[in-house]
């Protein structure tokens, strides 16, 4: 099972939230003591109301917990501060570098598929790579303008259907959302996301199956049916090292490669100008 962040708003009680991290991390209120700095029995105190952390308290009690920056933004409201961490919007000037850098690699990742995405597994950036798969996945269709990945591969429609491995995709994807779920822990609205999906019939049935077996292959390929190729394609995930602003933190690339010289040799098929 997972763990979901529990609805952080100004109305929420600090001791409540961090007794809640304190259980998602499995930590006791003498280890967090020691790893913050404190005592026990201060923990103790602030979890039951009957201390007031100060600001400095706040952030050093996060940072023991590994609290991601849009929760720890979260617990110090709660505390009854000001935010510090910024949430600037993808494309803003303060994350001028960071897109630069995104745009970068996204370019340089070419002619092969590679994608932005948010904690949700929104896609916010693709290269033409990317842009050139799905368009062939979705056609005739046009692609939708809003595109979740865990909706495409894991719900009935023309990306599932053209996943020829589809039942060894689906519990990999699912639990590859566990794991990289900004600091190990789905925010309220992906959490409601993935047990909805794993409440399909259909996922829970792979699910059950994907239990009783070990994976011997040390990545699974996607097996995509474009066309009237097929290509086999495996993934790399990049992170934003050291983050201070919160977008950053839940931004990760996907870059997609070739699992064997027939797709990429394939991949010239699959449109004009494409080069390898």
């Amino acid at each position: 099972m997972w763990s979901a962040l529990p609805e952080s708003d100004r109305s929420a009680e600090f001791g409540d939230l961090l007794r809640h991290w304190r259980a998602v991390r499995r930590v006791s209120q003498l280890g967090l003591a020691s790893a913050a700095g404190s005592t026990p029995r201060y923990v103790s105190f602030v979890e039951t109301g009957r201390a007031r952390p100060s600001r400095e308290m706040v952030l050093r009690l996060a940072r023991a917990l590994d609290v991601p920056l849009r929760e720890r933004n979260g617990l110090l409201l709660a505390a009854g501060f000001a935010p510090l961490y910024p949430v600037a919007p993808l494309g803003s000037t303060q994350l001028g570098r960071v897109e630069t850098a995104l745009t970068s690699m996204l370019e340089q990742h070419e002619p092969y598929p590679a994608v932005v995405l948010d904690r949700g597994w929104n896609v916010l950036r693709a290269n033409r790579g990317a842009g050139l798969l799905f368009a062939r996945l979705f056609a005739p269709d046009q692609m939708p303008g809003a595109v979740n990945v865990l909706r495409l591969m894991l719900e009935p429609g023309p990306v599932r259907s053209s996943v020829l491995n589809w039942d060894v995709v689906a519990p990999a994807l699912l639990e590859r959302a566990a794991r990289e779920a900004v600091g190990g822990v789905f925010d309220r609205a992906t959490a409601d996301l993935v047990e909805q999906l794993r409440a399909r019939p259909d996922i829970a049935a792979v699910m059950a199956g994907a239990a009783a077996g070990v994976p011997t292959v040390p990545v699974v390929d996607v097996r995509f049916a474009v066309d009237d190729v097929t290509l086999d394609l495996f993934s790399v995930v990049s992170t934003i090292g050291t983050p201070i602003d919160v977008t950053a933190q839940e931004l990760r690339v996907e870059a997609f490669f070739p699992a064997d010289d027939a797709t990429r040799a394939a991949w010239r098929r699959i449109g004009p100008g494409v080069e390898v």
